[in-house]
């Protein structure tokens, strides 16, 4: 498998931090989106930012920021279904932008799960949640997930698990899917 195309989800109104974007919120001295772009650009072959708020501060970053094609903050399957739309038959390692201790080896493990089967999305499972938003999606889901967002909004691990994605354990690093979502967050 090729390398994918980086997807970092940052598309939110940040209601759970308090209206501030979380991509630019500081955590360990540096904002959320540097540290995701520093684990996941190794992972990947280039990168593109999904998000609606602070565009040209994303893209100030050197990377394609998109926002979602369709109104009112559908959700993250909204932006991937944006970058699909700007990156046809492309496979795309999603993560979000509030998770700065993601796996090093998430696209590896990913892909490994995704070749060994015939599912064409692998979504990371941490030991106690799944996390589908750690999720490695083949371009042959692009015109599915188009469809089925067609008037309405969608719950992400329900469409993954609509869809057959294969569950991949990453129980052994759970600390990678820590989530910086509010203010109590990022102070513990």
């Amino acid at each position: 498998m090729h390398r994918p195309l980086g997807l970092i989800l940052a598309g939110g109104r940040g209601q759970r931090m308090g209206g501030r974007n979380k991509g630019w919120v500081e955590y360990q001295g540096h904002p959320l989106v540097e540290q995701v772009i520093e684990r996941l650009r190794p992972q990947v072959d280039s990168i593109v930012i999904s998000a609606n708020t602070d565009i040209d501060r994303y893209r100030a970053l050197g990377f394609p920021c998109l926002p979602d094609t369709r109104p009112d903050y559908p959700g993250p399957l909204a932006g991937i279904a944006t970058a699909w739309a700007h990156y046809p038959g492309h496979t795309l390692l999603c993560v979000p932008v509030d998770a700065p201790h993601l796996p090093t080896d998430l696209a590896k493990r990913l892909s490994q799960t995704l070749e060994a089967g015939d599912a064409q999305a692998a979504i990371a499972h941490d030991g106690d949640r799944l996390q589908p938003l750690f999720a490695l999606l083949g371009p042959g889901l692009a015109a599915r997930l188009e469809a089925d967002l067609a008037g309405r909004s969608l719950a992400v691990g329900r469409w993954f698990r609509d869809i057959g994605a294969t569950v991949v354990d990453f129980s052994d690093q759970p600390g990678a899917f820590v989530n910086l979502n509010t203010p109590e967050d990022l102070v513990r």
